[in-house]
């Protein structure tokens, strides 16, 4: 509508005339959300009972709201998109970080620690940044257009954004090269997000964790040498892997969205 309605019409309006079709409804009330003046004349137009009814619903509200508490703090980082609830598992990662870097500058013998954590360091982040576990906003995030896989990738950026500069201090204080923990890490976390497709993506970080823990971490310790697939010249491999694992994800996108929505 882009004239005034005719106060005539606003009556009819607010009377609720049968006379008055749908489309004139619609197209009314989209003015009144944008003319004073209009609004007005439509409480001009209210019979004084319901206008009583209306200033006390409004006297009513105003008051639970003076008297309520105060409006909760955002919950969310606006540019990133992060929960808030992830900032903690954030925190985890970099004191695993900090703990795999003392306890290799302390254990010379020992095979590196630091490379040994860096594949699975960003996963826990990961796993809490597309679960409604950690997120309270959840059933809203997951019904809107971008939810699913877009939402998942740019959350994920943001915990390699943390992650990786915190790796590469740990991996230059060790003395380590950055491709030997780079790659790895890339291609666990591109693998928490395959298989997060299929399972969740918290439940697929945390098996990737243990199964990493369990076959690598724990016998490389024990045997007091590190694997073949963190050596110089595991490289070219992980590189493969990695880009096999970020092709399922971008081929098996809507399995995201699916999940998603299955979860509400």
């Amino acid at each position: 509508m882009t004239t005034h309605p005719t106060p005539a019409l606003i009556s009819r309006y607010a009377a609720g005339a049968d006379g008055v079709d749908d489309a004139t409804v619609w197209a009314v009330e989209a003015h009144l959300e944008s003319c004073a003046a209009c609004r007005a004349l439509l409480t001009e137009a209210v019979d004084p009972g319901t206008r009583d009814l209306l200033d006390r619903v409004a006297d009513g509200i105003a008051a639970g709201i003076t008297a309520g508490p105060a409006p909760a703090p955002r919950r969310r980082l606006r540019r990133t998109g992060v929960a808030v609830r992830v900032l903690p598992w954030l925190a985890v990662a970099a004191g695993l970080v900090l703990a795999a870097v003392l306890f290799e500058l302390t254990f010379h013998s020992l095979p590196s620690l630091v490379l040994l954590v860096a594949p699975v360091a960003p996963l826990l982040p990961v796993a809490a940044a597309w679960s409604r576990r950690t997120d309270p906003a959840w059933e809203l995030l997951a019904t809107v257009p971008r939810a699913g896989l877009w939402l998942l990738l740019r959350r994920t950026l943001a915990v390699l954004a943390a992650v990786v500069p915190i790796l590469a201090v740990a991996g230059w204080w060790t003395g380590h090269s950055p491709a030997l923990w780079l790659l790895p890490c890339l291609a666990f976390t591109a693998g928490s997000l395959a298989l997060g497709g299929l399972v969740r993506v918290d439940r697929a970080a945390l098996a990737l964790v243990a199964l990493w823990s369990g076959a690598v971490v724990i016998p490389s310790l024990a045997g007091d040498r590190l694997p073949a697939v963190l050596s110089a010249g595991s490289w070219p491999g992980w590189v493969a892997v990695t880009v096999v694992l970020v092709a399922v994800v971008a081929f098996r996108a809507a399995d995201h969205r699916r999940l998603g929505a299955g979860q509400i």
